[in-house]
């Protein structure tokens, strides 16, 4: 402004004015005049305004219709000359802004009429610009006049006025919008701006808007119209108008003044109502058109696609995007989603290298990237327009191969081979560009043999468009081959590039961001809106990335695969290395992993991609499922014509390695990149340490790298197969790779935890793969993986803690390898491991970090779980090396070195199990005083599970040496020890409450100490039961010794342990076994050791344990009595004990039953506890039975039936009693206990078998004995109690054992021989037995003497045993009583002799009648009668008895036993309780004197004699003792008596001459006496009572009879035998009656005569006939008695009188 409105500038402009008007009006002084005129007015007119005003150019404006008018005049006289003057003249004014809107008005109308008229075309576009540009007085109307007049010149034939009407259209637009821009900021500071539109009012009105704004605002809306082909509101006069150009309108100014649009809304409504969908509108045929489709087919053409308009529209729409993104979300989903279906296969070639042009603008804008993915992508709903954006650039690069353009056939077409992959390298001999001197070719994609080479278009990260800038161009142009291809790899490089930068600058603002606001704490408010906008920035980098890489990873995977350019291989590496560190930063394990796998792949010969990373990656994105878009994509052999550079063969690593597999030098680029990423970027990687490590283990591999020691690999040679070749170049790379290799390990310590970890899990997962391949091969396995662990672990051995578990986990796992190599490595990592780990200086040092040195031993520990002996080896030197170098700072260690001993089992061999023992030698002799107490358990452990391994017996017996010093030093350091275990006690109890859970140890109410003696015992208990017998005896001694030598030191209370846990168990064990023990016979104890026949099977091995351990306990139970009894549950224990003595009893063998037993009397012998305060040490051991004398009980009846409830027991006192000391009660209990055992021991063992055969167990004598022998001294301590059924319960007892045969291989040593009638030591016992009891009842209150009855039957039992043996069952035994040992058959039970049994039990019966005939019991239990029955049995047999001692035995019983009952059975004759036994009496008389049995053949006379005098005895004793008494007799007896008398006294003769008869015939003076007797009791000399007459009268009667009987048959006899003698015995008998015929008469004489009843001397006379009938005898003999009986008969020959007469006489 100040140069036009200067003084200066002012005069000249007056002085041009006037001579422009001068020279105007020369020029129509001639044609036209009224100019001329006009002109000159002119002239004054100005020098008036100049003389006039001061102000002369607001005059000048003011006056401006007037001055210009004449120059419009002369323009309309289109004379071109006067025209151009005019003109010039008028943009003169106009330059110094003195126009006014009036003339400008004017100016504008005479332009138009110029145009209309073709004329000066040129310069009246200039004075538009001119117009429009200097000031701002033209709008409205007039304003769209000018504009439409430029847009008519436009279309004029002359192309020069076209293109500058273009121009000048252009500007004079942009003029508009910077007026409005203009107007803008001078309102700006008046009124407040409504805030950025956002673009959905519906305003049309254009009222609200200021002048310059209405004009712009009516300017772009006809645009718009006009590109749309409707006719204009505002620009009326336009008669035509191109699409081209009004595109390129509407971009600019979309372009220029965004702004306008974003602070309007009536503009941002336009931008939505007509911009957009007038582009959309315009694309429509783009979309449509199919390259290649037939048009015909539909009926309406298809247009096509117009390349000017489509590249305009792209245009429109980039700017659309860039500027007005926030305005027109939804129309940006459109059109992005419209660009992406431009870039089809089948859309026209130009088409799509525009649309990737367009999309390469976008790539360059990281922010506008982010917006995408911030509206669409993140938006549930919305179209996912970025991720289809990279998709559509990948398909598309993919399409470029896949359809190759024409002119490109494909060189190589392998059939069948279609899979995703690709060799990629360099072009042959390059390698780096230069490097070999070869020839360089093109950079190009090599895919399939379709070569796109790559064409330099644009510097990275700018987009420089070719097309999209060909605004000339009207025909589509040809696009180079290879353009499309490499703008769409620059995208992705641009993508990846803008990405990265934007991201990493964000996360570098928030991490610093973090920084400040931990450090500004004091402004609270502000740091947690901060980390409000990290989170949410947070999440949108995460969402922007995840969409970006998931498709780039695939799209750059493709790339480099095809790259055969090294440069370019370069860039792409770099980028998928950006981008997989992003991910990593990010968290975006997807993306991450797929970026890696498409470095690992090109890493990779081509075949090898799949085999490991295919499982990755397709695990990886299988789940996103962003396969190549179905396509799938041909592999490249290395066989075909690619250009390769092969630097390296080399074997690949697989189960079935097929061939060789070749390295290129883009491999190794790979490699490299891939070593890069895991060295810069290992922090982030994570899981995918997996694949990159997994590549490298296949790369050292084919490179033939090998683990030397320490982890590192060397260059080795393959061990098998065709040797890895090389070139020299990747010779000398080897050394650098493997290198980097270890470098990569050794930086693993600057690692965070959670990295380190990644990395340790991905080496593990690695080191599996290689063991599966291993599996079922011996082939050289990968070791790679083991190799690294070991090499990170040695080098975080600072941390070791935080790797510990997961490295020595896996190499345990190692370690359990089948193939001996891989084993061989584990085992050598781990023992490094853990020996590297000892020794290091950690800080604090191991004493004082326990819980470290705890984790370094433990995986020494789980070695044991591994069975292969090389581990085990290596194992257990590793602990031996420990011992020696640190094995007295182990402390809290010893339990897992120990436990590392103690694992090695049965099944692992003789020098393993040597080798451990030696170890543990050396830790008993040397380290028991280092080590805590606490371990001392598990030494115990570990030497007694030595003494179990059934390898080699010396271990076993030397591990119980072992055992036995180790409870010797137990002993000796027994005071430290205790108190060292209670402190670690109250520690662990301490911390046990602070948890709030139960100490859990074995044993565990025991104190510590104690519990240690516990484990030992329990130990040896294990070893008391282990199958070698001698094992068991050495344990089973050692046992029982230590229990007591040092049983003095355990706590009270843990005895009841030592009873329960160890003993009884024990107990229980050894029962069980022997039980179930085999009885097969062993031949001989390996080599040549003869086994004797008592241990030649198991079950005789076994029993022998039995014994041992049995006689064990019930010895501790004696000894310690005093320490076991007051223990709570003492008589518990005391029952199992006796259980167990009875299953042992009752066990079928000899040698253990006999063994309980003995048991049995030692616990029996016990004494009652002493009470003193000074408890002796062992108490003496009694063998007399002690009675436990308990209280007052003299006068105690028992109300109920002994049970063994103590409750029920207590009851049976009454309380009148005093009360009973309750050990005392206890001990009853104990002894009513043992009376149970022992009863239930004698009934099973003595309960005869149901069947026998030869294996039919039979119990031994010496086991009956000694069962027999135990009653006596427990009967001492419960003879308080012991009542009738108890005394059954022991009669059937004693009855049964009594009963059981001998068996036969026994019985020499056991049956005396057959002349000696001795007892047998059983027998001896039963009757001590009885004989114990019958003493004790004598002393005892009354209440037990009705027990005599009992004991007479059990007795009386045994008796009957003299005549019949006791049965056995169903067996047939051999009677040894009249058999020799000759004859008896081996094996068959033998009964013994009973007979001096039977004698001594009879003797004993008699002696006890003696005793008590008078009791109550005793009578009214009919005793008497039962002797009398139990006599007659051997008296009826008499000489049949077995033993002749025998009746004459029950003879003098019988005699003794009647001569003390007779006068008892008088004394009771009244009550009747002797009714049932006379009529016995008489029997038993009967059977003895009459007997059916035949004396033997070789009974001498003396003998015979003998007996008979026993006869008359008997004969005595009743003529003594019962007939005096008759009148207290039932009459019956008296006439049974009688009778027999009468039998006896008479020789009768039996008609036969039988030999039955002889003794009865020789019995002369038995007869005798019988007859006496008869005629004594005929003649009582008184009659005191009535029976006794009646007795003589009966006697007299019987007598009589009898004597006219035998007279009878000796006449008969003597007529029938003629002059044949009688027979010697019927004589005598005769010659007897005769004798008695005479003395009955003399007696008769001698009585007085009342006494004698008529019928008598009847019966006595009526002999006299008969006698005379005897008178012809031939006999001597007969002849002289018959004379001495005849002479008696004078007296009765009286002559007949009366009867007084007679009766005086």
């Amino acid at each position: 402004m100040s140069g036009t409105s200067s003084p200066e500038a002012v005069k000249k402009l007056l002085e041009n004015m006037q001579s422009d008007l001068r020279a105007l009006s020369l020029e129509c002084k001639k044609k036209f005049p009224p100019v001329k005129e006009a002109a000159e007015s002119g002239i004054i007119k100005v020098k008036t305004i100049a003389a006039r005003n001061t102000e002369i150019l607001a005059a000048l404006k003011e006056n401006s219709s007037e001055v210009v008018q004449p120059f419009l005049m002369g323009c309309g006289t289109k004379e071109p000359k006067i025209t151009q003057l005019c003109l010039a003249a008028i943009q003169r004014l106009m330059s110094h802004e003195v126009v006014s809107e009036t003339a400008a008005g004017n100016i504008i109308n005479m332009l138009w009429q110029l145009m209309e008229n073709s004329l000066e075309e040129l310069k009246l576009l200039q004075t538009v610009l001119v117009l429009l540009t200097t000031n701002t007085v033209v709008h409205d109307e007039a304003l769209s006049k000018a504009i439409v007049l430029c847009f008519r010149l436009h279309f004029t034939k002359d192309n020069i006025t076209n293109n500058t009407a273009a121009a000048t259209v252009r500007q004079v637009v942009t003029v508009v919008f910077e007026r409005m821009v203009a107007e803008d900021e001078r309102h700006r500071d008046i009124i407040e701006q409504p805030i950025l539109v956002q673009g959905n009012s519906n305003r049309r009105s254009v009222s609200t808007l200021k002048p310059c704004a209405k004009d712009a605002y009516m300017l772009f809306q006809d645009l718009c119209q006009l590109v749309n082909a409707d006719a204009p509101y505002w620009l009326v006069g336009m008669t035509e108008m191109t699409r081209t150009f009004g595109l390129e309108l509407l971009e600019s100014v979309l372009n220029d003044f965004p702004q306008v649009f974003l602070q309007h809304q009536e503009f941002s409504f336009l931008l939505k109502e007509r911009v957009c969908p007038l582009v959309i509108k315009l694309f429509s045929p783009n979309i449509k058109f199919r390259q290649g489709s037939s048009t015909s087919s539909s009926p309406a053409p298809v247009e096509k696609p117009y390349f000017p308009i489509c590249m305009r529209l792209l245009r429109v729409v980039s700017v659309l995007i860039k500027q007005f993104y926030s305005l027109l979300v939804t129309e940006c989903e459109i059109f992005l989603s419209l660009l992406v279906k431009f870039l089809d296969a089948d859309k026209p070639q130009w088409l799509r290298a525009v649309a990737v042009e367009s999309i390469h603008r976008f790539c360059v804008q990281p922010q506008l990237l982010r917006s995408f993915c911030q509206s669409y992508d993140m938006k549930q709903h919305s179209t996912k327009v970025f991720r289809d954006i990279v998709n559509a650039l990948g398909s598309f690069i993919q399409s470029l191969f896949l359809v190759p353009p024409t002119g490109n056939p494909a060189t190589s077409n392998q059939a069948g081979n279609n899979n995703l992959g690709g060799s990629v390298s360099a072009p042959a001999n390059s390698g780096m560009v230069g490097i070999g001197g070869g020839v360089t070719l093109l950079p190009a994609f090599e895919y399939r043999g379709t070569w796109i080479p790559i064409l330099t278009i644009t510097v990275q990260g700018s987009a420089k468009a070719t097309y999209l800038e060909m605004l000339d161009k009207v025909e589509p142009p040809t696009i180079p081959e290879g353009y499309a291809m490499s703008v769409a790899f620059h995208c992705l490089l641009d993508l990846v590039r803008g990405i990265t930068s934007m991201i990493e600058g964000e996360l570098g603002e928030v991490e610093t961001e973090c920084q400040t606001t931990t450090e500004e704490a004091s402004s609270p408010t502000q740091s947690s809106e901060q980390q409000d906008l990290q989170s949410t920035s947070d999440q949108m980098d995460k969402e922007i990335v995840w969409k970006l890489l998931t498709f780039c990873s695939v799209y750059l995977l493709i790339c480099l695969i095809l790259s055969v350019y090294e440069a370019a291989t370069e860039n792409i590496l770099k980028a998928e290395l950006t981008m997989a560190a992003l991910c990593g930063r990010l968290g975006l394990v997807t993306s991450r992993d797929a970026f890696i796998t498409a470095i690992c792949k090109g890493s990779l010969p081509p075949h090898y991609a799949l085999t490991i990373l295919n499982t990755t990656t397709a695990a990886t994105l299988s789940n996103k499922s962003y396969s190549v878009q179905g396509q799938s994509v041909m592999m490249i052999s290395p066989s075909s014509e690619s250009h390769q550079q092969v630097v390296a063969v080399g074997q690949p690593l697989a189960v079935q390695p097929q061939g060789t597999v070749m390295l290129t030098s883009k491999n190794i680029q790979c490699m490299r990149t891939l070593l890069n990423l895991a060295h810069c970027h290992g922090a982030v990687l994570g899981t995918s340490w997996q694949l990159v490590l997994a590549t490298l283990q296949h790369l050292v591999w084919i490179l033939g790298l090998k683990p030397s020691s320490g982890g590192a690999l060397k260059p080795g040679r393959a061990v098998e197969g065709p040797s890895t070749v090389l070139t020299t170049a990747v010779m000398t790379d080897l050394p650098v790779i493997s290198n980097i290799l270890s470098r990569l390990f050794e930086s693993s310590q600057y690692l965070d935890d959670v990295s380190l970890h990644h990395l340790i899990n991905a080496l593990c997962s690695l080191s599996l793969e290689a063991m599966d391949m291993a599996y079922g091969n011996n082939k050289e396995p990968s070791l790679f993986a083991v190799a690294k662990l070991l090499e990170t672990g040695l080098v975080n051995m600072h941390r070791i803690e935080i790797l510990w578990r997961p490295l020595t986990g896996h190499l345990l796992e190692v370690c359990q390898h089948p193939n001996s190599r891989m084993r061989e490595w584990g085992a050598e990592a781990l023992t490094s491991l853990i020996k590297a780990g000892l020794t290091f200086n950690h800080d604090p040092p191991l004493s004082q970090n326990q819980r470290l040195q705890l984790l370094l031993l433990n995986p020494l520990k789980e070695m044991s779980n591994i069975n292969h002996p090389d581990i085990r080896l290596k194992q257990l030197e590793c602990v031996l090396q420990i011992l020696q170098s640190q094995g007295d700072s182990l402390g809290p260690g010893w339990p897992l070195v120990l436990g590392v001993m103690g694992a090695i089992r049965n099944d692992q061999g003789e020098s393993l199990i040597r080798t451990a023992f030696q170890c543990l030698q050396l830790v008993v002799t040397d380290f028991l005083p280092t080590m805590p107490c606490t371990c001392l358990q598990i030494v115990v452990d570990v030497a007694g599970s030595f003494g179990l391994h059934n390898q080699e017996l010396n271990i076993s017996l030397t591990s119980i040496g072992l055992l036995w010093n180790i409870s010797d030093y137990f002993f000796q350091r027994g005071e430290t020890i205790e108190k060292e275990l209670n402190k670690e006690e109250a520690a662990q109890q301490k911390q046990a409450e602070e948890k709030g859970v139960v100490l859990n140890r074995p044993f565990h109410p025991a104190p510590p100490f104690d519990c240690l003696w516990l484990c030992l015992y329990a130990k040896l208990g294990e070893l008391c039961v282990d199958p070698r017998p001698a094992v068991r005896k050495s344990a089973g001694q050692t046992l029982f010794s230590t229990i007591g030598a040092h049983g003095t030191l355990l706590q009270h209370s843990t005895w009841h342990t030592v009873i329960w846990k160890v003993l009884f168990h024990l107990l229980d064990r050894v029962r069980e076994s022997s039980t179930t023990a085999d009885k097969e016979k062993i031949e001989s104890g390996g080599g040549n050791i003869l086994i004797h026949h008592s241990r030649d099977t198991a079950e005789k091995q076994w029993a022998e344990t039995w014994v041992l351990t049995l006689a064990g306990v019930a010895r501790i139970f004696n000894t310690r009595r005093y320490l076991l009894q007051p223990l709570g549950d003492f008589s518990r224990a005391w029952d199992v004990l006796l259980d167990h003595i009875q299953s042992a009893a009752l066990s079928k063998n000899n040698e253990v039953s006999l063994a309980a037993l003995k048991s049995f009397q030692e616990i029996l012998q016990i004494v009652s506890p002493v009470r003193d305060s000074d408890k002796p040490e062992t108490p003496p051991v009694v063998n007399v039975p002690v009675p436990v004398l308990i209280g007052p009980i003299s006068g105690m009846s028992r109300p109920f039936v002994r049970t063994d409830s103590i409750g029920e027991r207590l009851g049976r006192y009454s309380s009148s009693e005093p009360p009973i000391v309750t050990d005392e009660l206890e001990d009853l209990n104990l002894w009513w206990a043992a009376w149970n055992t022992w009863y239930r021991i004698g009934s099973e063992s003595t309960k005869p078998p149901v069947t026998f055969d030869k294996l039919t167990f039979i119990p031994s004598q010496p086991f009956l004995t000694a069962l027999i022998q135990i009653f006596p001294a427990l009967y001492q301590h419960i003879k308080t109690g012991f009542n009738m059924d108890d005394l059954q319960k022991l009669g059937v007892i004693l009855h049964s054992a009594i009963s059981v045969p001998i068996s036969s291989d026994a019985s020499p040593f056991i049956l005396p021989s057959y002349t000696e009638a001795v007892l047998t030591s059983l027998q001896e016992a039963v009757l001590t037995a009885l004989d114990v009891l019958q003493k004790a009842i004598c002393v005892g209150p009354e209440n037990m003497q009705i027990m005599y009855p009992a004991i007479f039957d059990q007795l009386l039992a045994f008796v009957e045993f003299s005549c019949k043996p006791p049965q056995y069952g169903q067996l047939e035994t051999k009677h040894i009583a009249n058999a020799k040992y000759n004859q008896i058959q081996l094996f068959a039970p033998v009964t013994l002799n009973y007979v001096p049994f039977a004698e001594r039990s009879l003797e004993v019966v008699v002696d006890l009648y003696q005793k008590t005939a008078c009791h109550k019991a005793v009578v009214n239990e009919k005793v008497l009668q039962y002797i009398i029955k139990t006599l007659r049995v051997p008296l009826s047999l008499k000489y049949s008895c077995p033993s002749e001692s025998t009746w004459k035995l029950a003879v003098s019983s019988l005699l003794k036993v009647l001569s003390i009952g007779l006068p008892v059975a008088r004394q009771h004759a009244s009550s009747g309780k002797f009714d049932s036994m006379w009529p016995e009496l008489a029997n038993t008389f009967e059977d003895f004197l009459f007997t059916k049995s035949i004396p033997p053949d070789n009974l001498s006379i003396q003998e015979f004699q003998r007996n008979e005098n026993i006869d008359v005895e008997v004969v005595q004793l009743i003529s003594n003792e019962i007939l005096p008494y008759a009148n207290f007799i039932p009459k019956e007896f008296v006439g049974q008596i009688m009778t027999m008398l009468n039998k006896g006294s008479i020789h009768s003769q039996s008609s036969s001459f039988t030999e039955a008869e002889i003794d009865i015939r020789l019995r002369e003076e038995f007869s005798k006496m019988c007859f006496e007797t008869l005629l004594q009791f005929s003649f009582s000399n008184k009659v005191t009572t009535p029976q006794e007459g009646y007795i003589s009268r009966m006697a007299l009667s019987v007598l009589l009879k009898r004597s006219q009987d035998v007279l009878h048959r000796y006449i008969e006899d003597e007529r029938l035998s003629g002059k044949c003698p009688l027979p010697r015995q019927q004589v005598t008998e005769i010659i007897f009656v005769l004798k008695a015929v005479s003395t009955l008469i003399d007696s008769l004489k001698k009585t007085q005569p009342e006494n004698v009843d008529g019928n008598t001397w009847a019966q006595v006379i009526a002999l006299y006939p008969t006698l005379v009938e005897c008178i012809t005898c031939s006999s001597s003999e007969v002849c002289s008695a018959l004379k001495e009986a005849l002479v008696p008969f004078k007296d009765f020959m009286q002559p007949p009188a009366s009867r007084v007469q007679n009766g005086e006489s």
